[in-house]
């Protein structure tokens, strides 16, 4: 790598460890969502017990309109709806009268339910602190604000603004405040301070929570691998305030929009929406904004899986407007150039590529040329080819495998439909008579594990041998998805005692404090 990066790989040589994937949202709350408290502790309990090393998370931005994760209202900014309302009783900034619960579902999340919920909560605990509630934490408030006006400044005077136009799009919004304007930028503030006041409490919240959750998974021995989705929501404070990084028309809506050609997952294509980026002026920046997305993430989270990696190297611009994404054409992304300037300024390139999809070499070459782990999913291994790249005969160990991925069925559920051929396929490869379907889940999960992929890591829904009810997304469906949660009863299932044996007997048990191994995995995060 002449003139670039020398990246240290992020498995030392021989890693071998496990993990489970499972939302926040997911987890079992009085409150109608999962959030990062007591819950999420708990569940950081079980997994170091189970003897898993990683928990993966699905990305935790604010969500907008169908509360997909992938569309998040800002780069930066959290959900507010995982604030814990127990921790924030603990801190004393709401009572126990302030929080009524167990008027919600225990299987899903009533989004219609949760949202107005939770916002009662926040306005409550900001009354709260104004009213003198925890003046200790208003030093801490203030450098916060501060130290991230960077964003927050707009995110906050963004979501102020949705509230007022009750939730519109922003392109529809007058346009002296869609071209930012600045007297009425200035008019917004004053008049809108509750609402920013909110928006900025909401984040102080999240960030005292979300350090104290990562700070008790270190203390397991865990570590953390957070989402980051490649392109932004059009309808986001990123493209408000920052319209000059993405390649926008007339009125500033997009000239093109992102998706991807016809693959896997549909026929013809998928035509996300997303405004794409304008490379050149984020190379003339020095990637400024891409590496303050990468280190706000990283604050919370151990490593990143990046979401759509190949559009590093070319996305698919499907022309605004365009009933489908077919008449999309390739775009060239910044490639290494990128990633060298990353590298300059945190030190570490500690990522995950997600390669999955319509991937041309060009992409698995930048992926190699920093040494960043690809994805292998056995959900697309049994087409019966054996040059199939998610066959794991076909293996690095520089890899992540994944029984599936959030996009997919639950491992029972893909079973239920596999064409016979494709069922054949999998138990003559793993050289087995031919199971059920209650067989399907633990029998990816033990290939998986035995492969020799340096992670193998499977969504909780596979552990629990879960079916179609339990599926987190299904691509292209506007509503429903997002939803799944398990419940606390669930916590006691022997899957955990199989999933530690597993573990242990596919050398992928990792001890509490192992030297090596915590020293390499320091140095390759750094």
């Amino acid at each position: 790598m002449t003139g670039g990066t020398i990246a240290i790989p992020l498995f030392p040589p021989a890693y071998r460890a496990s993990g489970l994937l499972l939302h926040v949202t997911s987890l079992p709350s009085p409150y109608g969502i999962g959030d990062v408290g007591p819950s999420a502790l708990a569940w950081i309990d079980r997994l170091q017990q189970a003897g898993q090393s990683w928990w993966q998370a699905l990305p935790l931005g604010p969500t907008g309109y169908g509360n997909s994760p992938y569309q998040p209202l800002s780069s930066f900014a959290g959900n507010a709806l995982v604030i814990s309302p127990e921790w924030l009783i603990e801190d004393g900034l709401l009572r126990p009268s302030d929080c009524p619960s167990g008027a919600f579902p225990q299987h899903e999340t009533d989004y219609n339910g949760v949202i107005p919920f939770k916002h009662r909560l926040l306005e409550a605990a900001l009354a709260h602190f104004i009213a003198g509630a925890r003046s200790d934490l208003r030093p801490a408030y203030e450098q916060f604000c501060h130290d991230q006006s960077h964003w927050l400044d707009d995110y906050a005077l963004f979501r102020a603004l949705k509230a007022r136009f009750g939730g519109a799009y922003y392109l529809e919004w007058p346009a002296e405040l869609v071209e930012r304007n600045p007297a009425a930028l200035d008019r917004a503030r004053r008049e809108l301070a509750d609402g920013i006041g909110l928006a900025s409490f909401a984040q102080f919240l999240l960030l005292r929570q979300a350090e104290r959750l990562k700070s008790h998974a270190h203390s397991k021995g865990l570590k953390l691998i957070g989402d980051l989705p490649f392109f932004v929501s059009p309808d986001s404070s990123d493209v408000w305030a920052n319209p000059e990084l993405f390649l926008l028309g007339e009125r500033r809506r997009p000239r093109f929009v992102a998706g991807v050609p016809p693959d896997y997952f549909s026929a013809r294509g998928q035509l996300w929406g997303n405004p794409v980026y304008n490379w050149e002026v984020l190379r003339q920046a020095g990637y400024g904004w891409w590496i303050a997305r990468l280190r706000a993430l990283l604050g919370h989270v151990d490593v990143i899986r990046l979401d759509h990696f190949r559009g590093f190297t070319a996305a698919w611009h499907v022309p605004a407007g365009a009933a489908t994404a077919e008449s999309g054409s390739w775009a060239p992304g910044p490639g290494a150039e990128l990633f060298n300037a990353v590298h300059r300024e945190l030190g570490s390139l500690p990522f995950i590529a997600e390669d999955l999809g319509l991937v041309t070499p060009d992409v698995y070459t930048l992926r190699d040329q920093f040494h960043l782990p690809g994805m292998r999913v056995l959900q697309f291994a049994f087409d019966g080819h054996r040059d199939n790249p998610h066959l794991p005969h076909n293996y690095v160990t520089n890899s992540v495998v994944f029984t599936g991925t959030h996009d997919n069925p639950t491992a029972r559920g893909w079973f239920e439909d596999l064409p016979d051929d494709q069922r054949r396929n999998m138990w003559n490869y793993l050289q087995r008579p031919a199971g059920d379907i209650s067989q399907a889940a633990p029998a990816l999960m033990g290939l998986a594990w035995s492969s020799a992929a340096a992670l193998a890591m499977a969504p909780f829904q596979d552990l629990l041998n879960l079916g179609k009810e339990a599926r987190m997304n299904v691509p292209g469906r506007a509503d429903g998805n997002w939803r799944w949660r398990y419940t606390e009863e669930m916590l006691n299932t022997p899957a955990f005692e199989w999933v530690r044996n597993l573990t242990i007997s596919s050398n992928r048990f990792r001890a509490m404090g192992t030297p090596k191994d915590t020293q390499a995995m320091e140095v390759a995060s750094r």
